[in-house]
């Protein structure tokens, strides 16, 4: 199925229920009309990182359903699929061969081996010191192999998940293979989950290597392009790079929305979320919450580094039941540029607050994505939080199918679904867009389809929080009340 102009959910198979099955209930129910596209977060087996360590990409998960149950979901959504282009389990088969076989091993050129990448087998303190890392140490794991011996092998995230080599032909036919086999799967979009780090170059800081990513992401758009299925490429850095990426017309992320929202509405000032919509560009994805935290690197020059200050102060200040040692290693937090916390809890579980945050996302360039616990206004799961010491389970809450019908009774759910159906059915939001600053605390959003006769205006107060959505015609002019 083609992309639509239509709210994508982002959602685990097990997150809405225990299952696809429960999550397709789940959508043609309780959820129905509120989206047009779903994003399932990695469904694969997978060995840790809750699905971001995949072993095998040819299989679904069996606690989640199969590839039929996946399958029936595309029929009536356009469907998102991840493919994390930077690594592989360590449980995966290829790995697992490798440590049997070592150099015999089919797989050995599948990994980066610390004693080919680097002169004499190991990095310099120098090179240490460039590479964009997440860990405080040259990013690597030790390889014990069966022969008794072991040595170093690229490890940029947890140690279940490998690094990858992606220069070699080994590794381009297990893209190849396995992009080429989720495309059969009614995948209408792959995203490239930490596609910036997948390029390793000695004397660069291996992070978003130029030119040799613009190869990395051309590969994968050509195999898929003859299927019509789009790519994703996923990054957390300066907005100037997702402008770039955009001038190459692949789809990217507007990471920057989630904080420049919460600083006008802590603020409420204007100026700088107006200039963002301004430049921002047009192909994207927006985003207030995803399976990861609040991002705090994307805004980077957007907001001055005492507006970003402030920003995060406010989070704290104002948020509910949210504290910065969440967010720090104690919750086994690996990136100190997020913030763990649900986007409604940001606000303070403030109906008002939140659902101007959500109307400001549907009225910005871009296709919004929303988080499964942001569309039914989910709180801070401080117990899920507390029970497994992992900072992102904040905002990961497993919701079963009563909770999720009690949930949708809200007042808050209820009129954020009003707000979807209208953004995924006005013709208007296939017009031309406007902003204006229209004083400190205004600002008035346009989206103009001359050739449907249709507009929709926003105009909204960041410092009351107070807002006016209208709708017109040739032939008349209502007010949407969500």
């Amino acid at each position: 199925m083609k992309i639509k102009n239509q709210a994508m959910l982002i959602t685990y198979a097990d997150s809405l229920g225990k299952n696809l099955k429960d999550l397709k209930q789940v959508l043609e129910g309780p959820l129905k009309d509120t989206v047009g596209g779903v994003h399932i977060l990695p469904f694969f087996p997978s060995s840790g990182d809750r699905g971001f360590a995949p072993m095998d990409y040819t299989k679904v998960d069996p606690s989640f359903g199969d590839w039929e149950d996946v399958e029936a979901l595309s029929k009536d959504y356009y469907l998102m699929f991840d493919f994390m282009i930077n690594h592989i389990s360590a449980q995966s088969p290829y790995f697992l061969d490798f440590l049997e076989k070592k150099d015999a091993s089919a797989y050995a050129d599948l990994f980066i081996r610390y004693k080919h990448f680097w002169p004499n087998g190991e990095p310099t303190q120098e090179d240490v010191d460039l590479i964009y890392k997440r860990k405080p140490r040259a990013p690597y794991r030790m390889a014990r192999f069966a022969d008794g011996t072991e040595e170093k092998v690229w490890c940029t995230f947890d140690e279940q998940q490998i690094d990858l080599d992606v220069t070699t032909e080994t590794t381009r036919k297990f893209i190849k293979d396995n992009l080429e086999g989720l495309a059969k799967h009614g995948a209408s979009i792959i995203r490239l989950d930490a596609f910036a780090y997948a390029n390793k170059k000695i004397g660069t800081n291996c992070f978003f290597v130029e030119p040799d990513i613009w190869d990395m992401l051309y590969f994968p758009r050509r195999l898929l392009a003859p299927q019509g299925i789009e790519i994703l490429p996923e990054i957390h850095e300066h907005y100037t790079i997702q402008q770039k990426i955009a001038e190459q017309d692949y789809y990217v992320y507007d990471f920057a929305l989630p904080m420049l929202v919460l600083h006008g509405l802590y603020s409420g000032q204007v100026n700088r979320l107006v200039h963002w919509m301004e430049i921002c560009p047009r192909k994207q994805f927006t985003t207030l919450d995803t399976h990861d935290g609040i991002g705090v690197v994307d805004v980077k020059d957007l907001l001055t580094d005492e507006e970003t200050e402030f920003t995060r102060e406010q989070l704290y200040a104002q948020g509910a039941n949210v504290k910065k040692i969440y967010s720090t290693e104690a919750y086994n937090n690996l990136d100190i540029y997020q913030i763990n916390c649900t986007y409604y809890s940001a606000l303070g579980n403030n109906d008002q607050a939140y659902l101007l945050a959500r109307v400001l996302q549907c009225f910005a360039p871009g296709i919004p994505q929303i988080y499964y616990v942001g569309l039914l206004a989910g709180e801070n799961d401080i117990e899920l939080l507390e029970s497994t010491k992992e900072g992102r389970n904040i905002n990961r809450h497993y919701y079963d199918l009563d909770e999720i019908n009690r949930e949708v009774e809200r007042p808050v759910v209820k009129s954020l679904f009003n707000l979807l159906t209208f953004r995924n059915t006005s013709p208007a939001f296939d017009g031309e867009f406007a902003v204006e600053a229209v004083d400190e605390h205004t600002l008035r959003i346009i989206w103009d389809n001359e050739d449907a006769g249709v507009v929709a205006e926003l105009l909204a107060n960041l410092q009351d929080q107070t807002f006016v959505i209208t709708e017109r015609d040739e032939a008349s002019q209502r007010e949407i009340r969500l």
